[in-house]
């Protein structure tokens, strides 16, 4: 006699949000001269603007992910509809940098770029 069952159905498969952060003007100075460009890209404070993942009905942060050294990024979410956005340092001008709408289906990457205007020269 079978009284009940349970179907265990798998899991949906995540996707992937990747992309490359920039981060400017980071000051007024000459680029061309001395390497200095190379310096300051090398110098970009990633880890002062994380980006945050929230959920588009809800306006719930899922994920939070900071760019590495390189300025790249990658988390895994679950198929869904987000909204990526940039955190700024509290103790600095707030960045500029325009929430983007991302929409993650199973696996699939799909890649956003993030443009981070400091404001500051």
């Amino acid at each position: 006699m079978l009284i009940g069952s349970v179907v265990l159905s798998d899991p949906v498969p995540t996707g992937v949000v990747k992309g490359h952060v920039k981060i400017f003007p980071l000051s007024d100075v000459n680029l061309a001269d001395d390497g200095i460009a190379a310096r300051l890209e090398a110098e970009q404070p990633f880890s002062e603007y994380p980006l945050i993942i929230r959920s588009r009905d809800t306006n719930k942060e899922v994920a939070r992910v900071t760019a590495d050294e390189s300025g790249n990024y990658r988390v895994e979410l679950p198929p869904g509809n987000y909204i990526l956005e940039v955190q700024g340092p509290e103790s600095k001008p707030a960045a500029r940098a325009t929430p983007r709408p991302v929409t993650v289906l199973s696996n699939q990457t799909v890649r956003v770029d993030v443009n981070i205007d400091t404001g500051i020269r």
